[in-house]
């Protein structure tokens, strides 16, 4: 697997190359914004995006979306109850930052359960964790899960936001993702990565 970590935009949110070594075939999780530095990214190692993953709906997520699928085509992916939030800037919370961004509509709506497979040797296993949003999702590859604002280094995503749910974020990281082993490498939407083994042991929301 190729994996490259871009952050981007003022928010400082975690983006996330995922390809395929023999057929270059990719996967942009979560392209926040800056649309250009992602696309050099792409060029630099001969990689073409075939979709567009948002582990969920709101605007520092999904902020280049339509500027990445001009230029590569590629199929936007979300889980089916973040999937309204992709063409209503309210939803995606746009609307109160001045910026008004609406994707595209979704490719392939989501559940948990499915694979999504890029080339021939990579495979993503979709894990719903409601408690962000409604529809947040994990994506689960061999020992690496990009867990999105799931959960973080020593924290969790914030549960304020319209959708979210402090009982259910933390449902979903308990029953969801620390039923993993302790050397599970987590690739969160914001911050450092971190472990299972970590989380379990050290953070704070979960002792």
């Amino acid at each position: 697997m190729i994996l490259k970590e871009l952050v981007l935009t003022a928010m400082a949110e975690n983006c996330y190359i995922v390809a395929c070594e023999e057929t270059k075939e990719a996967a942009v999780i979560d392209p926040g914004g800056n649309a250009q530095t992602i696309l050099r990214a792409l060029q630099d190692d001969d990689l073409k995006a075939v979709y567009i993953i948002n582990t969920h709906g709101h605007t520092d997520h999904i902020g280049a979306n339509r500027e990445v699928k001009a230029a590569t085509g590629a199929d936007i992916l979300i889980h089916e109850a973040d999937a309204k939030m992709l063409v209503n800037a309210v939803s995606n919370f746009s609307f109160f930052t001045g910026a008004n961004i609406i994707s595209p509509a979704a490719s392939r709506l989501l559940k948990d359960g499915d694979t999504i497979k890029i080339g021939s040797t990579v495979e993503l296993e979709v894990i719903h964790t409601p408690g962000h949003t409604l529809g947040g999702i994990c994506l689960k590859s061999g020992n690496i899960i990009f867990v999105g604002d799931t959960l973080f280094n020593g924290s969790i995503g914030r549960t304020d936001f319209p959708g979210g749910s402090y009982n259910d974020i933390i449902q979903s990281i308990k029953t969801r993702l620390l039923c993993f082993s302790d050397d599970t490498i987590c690739y969160p939407g914001h911050g450092p990565s971190t472990t299972i083994g970590f989380e379990r042991k050290y953070n704070p929301f979960l002792i």
